[in-house]
């Protein structure tokens, strides 16, 4: 995404990070604009983290330009800005209100008994102030750490695999309180392995591969840049037999290749294929429940990015 007369509450400029002889991010440039869900992506090792700790000055770029609410200077940042890592540590031995008083101060705000009452029937952790962290659950610890940075209510959050180690109904909480943040005005970027959730989440996607930048934009610009060349199919069996169909890609018409999901299968098309013979050569073949064409999910663009040949593993034929 090119930055553009929108206001934007980070950009990144030629950005450039090396450790030795390795360089994490290869001369980045991204906006995010303001009040927007911004959503990194990228495999393990490919500069998430060194990125989210540079826009935090934790990190200093060896070139290029890192500006955060309109300020590039390399110096600590202020009061408007949160940071959950992703291997965060908390005071377990504290009470639940003594440490979230204890972060809330840190940014300059002291909240009352009954704010913090508040946030914490929010997440669904009612009358666990006065225990001490070390007496709740891994998740419910999680949780706590994402009060601890949101409590200030910063500008601008920045969360490390936020979703990491909660079950799905927790996941759902803090989702919901990610979504009220930028409601009030909040600029939040996350990373996440889970594509689902930034489909789903985001407002932009930045995509980040061996320190480079290979995506980045809102999830209907990145799609459309792949086109319509996936057929998702769910078959049953043979009208011949009770045997399972197996398919190659040789036996349908314009089809590449066939990628086994397990109830579905996706078969990766040329643009000129002929989407009814295609149909036409299932039908043939065995009894065809769904049949769809459609771009590629973000799923499948990240793998055919970061590990093409991990789909020929999957390939049928």
């Amino acid at each position: 995404m090119l930055c553009g007369n929108m206001s934007h509450a980070v950009e990144l400029i030629g950005v450039t990070k090396t450790f030795g002889s390795y360089r994490a991010v290869d001369t980045l440039s991204l906006c995010v604009p303001t009040g927007s869900i911004y959503g990194f992506i990228g495999p393990n090792g490919s500069g998430k983290t060194t990125s989210l700790r540079m826009i935090t000055r934790i990190y200093a770029p060896d070139a290029g330009i890192v500006r955060v609410l309109g300020t590039d200077t390399h110096a600590a940042c202020d009061d408007r800005v949160g940071y959950l890592p992703e291997e965060s540590g908390i005071y377990t031995t504290m009470k639940v209100g003594e440490l979230l008083s204890f972060y809330a101060r840190l940014k300059g705000h002291s909240p009352s008994r009954a704010e913090l009452e508040n946030w914490l029937e929010r997440i669904e952790l009612p009358g666990v102030l006065t225990r001490r962290v070390q007496t709740l659950s891994k998740g419910q610890q999680q949780k706590i750490k994402f009060l601890a940075v949101v409590i200030a209510r910063p500008q601008l959050l920045l969360l490390d695999e936020p979703f990491s180690g909660l079950d799905p109904v927790n996941a759902v909480v803090i989702r919901s309180l990610v979504q009220e943040l930028r409601r009030d005005g909040a600029t939040i970027i996350f990373s996440t392995h889970d594509m689902r959730v930034a489909e789903e989440l985001c407002d932009f996607v930045f995509m980040i591969y061996r320190g480079k930048k290979v995506l980045d934009g809102t999830l209907d610009e990145i799609k459309s840049n792949y086109g319509q060349d996936v057929i998702r199919v769910r078959l049953g069996q043979s009208p011949m037999t009770t045997a399972s169909i197996n398919l190659q890609a040789g036996d349908l018409p314009g089809v590449r290749q066939i990628i086994d999901l397990g109830n579905i299968q996706e078969l990766r098309v040329e643009s000129s294929a002929d989407t009814q013979a295609i149909l036409r050569a299932l039908i043939d073949r065995c009894r065809v429940e769904h049949f769809e064409r459609t771009t590629p999910s973000l799923q499948d663009i990240f793998v055919r990015i970061a590990a093409p040949d991990r789909e020929a593993i999957a390939t049928l034929g």
